[in-house]
């Protein structure tokens, strides 16, 4: 199978686009690639940062990369935290910290629609190369307090439209089959489809 390094170490990432990819690729992430760079994520979108993130990354391995940039879009914070979403309470907070402002801000906002989006979007590039990019997007609605044990970041407090249980309380194949990721990977799959990766 072809080598695919992922430009994170997001360990929970990584197991979910992995689990994603199975049997199509030999994934491995940057805590394999010792040195790697880090990229700094200036882009004003998800694509952009995805973009910015394959290229650095690929440009280190000379190989295939694969980047992630994802978040939560919050419609009555005008889109709030959006490319923000790790780095929403501080460069340094944690999943926790950024919940609890998440609900600050909502609390201060009685009444407004809880509605709100998951969006991902993903880069493809090879040898410092965008090669292609890739997005997905889930809707649903945001409670007012956390509920599960699984997913990482603000998965304990959104439920995506049709479901009425959060992506924490999700078991990880319930939610690998409808979120933003599983979608925009399915159009990666699609594309692979008809554009076999060359791996000399």
């Amino acid at each position: 199978m072809p080598r695919l390094v992922l430009a994170t170490r997001n360990a929970h990432k990584t197991a979910e686009i992995a689990a994603m990819l199975a049997g199509v690729f030999d994934v491995a992430d940057l805590r394999d690639a010792p040195g790697a760079p880090e990229i700094e994520e200036v882009g004003a979108t998800f694509a952009e940062n995805a973009a910015l993130k394959a290229n650095g990354i690929s440009r280190f391995t000379g190989g295939w990369a694969l980047a992630d940039d994802s978040g939560l879009e919050v419609d009555a914070l005008g889109g709030e935290p959006g490319v923000r979403s790790a780095r929403f309470a501080g460069g340094r907070a944690t999943d926790a910290e950024n919940n609890r402002l998440l609900l600050s801000r909502l609390s201060a906002l009685p009444g407004a629609p809880r509605t709100a989006r998951f969006r991902c979007a993903l880069a493809l590039a090879r040898d410092g190369a965008l090669v292609a990019t890739f997005d997905g997007t889930v809707e649903g609605r945001l409670i007012e307090a956390p509920r599960g044990a699984g997913g990482f970041g603000y998965d304990p407090l959104f439920i995506a439209d049709g479901y009425d249980r959060t992506f924490a309380e999700l078991s990880a194949e319930a939610k690998n089959a409808i979120s933003h990721r599983a979608r925009a990977l399915a159009g990666f799959r699609a594309w692979l489809a008809a554009n076999p990766l060359d791996t000399a």
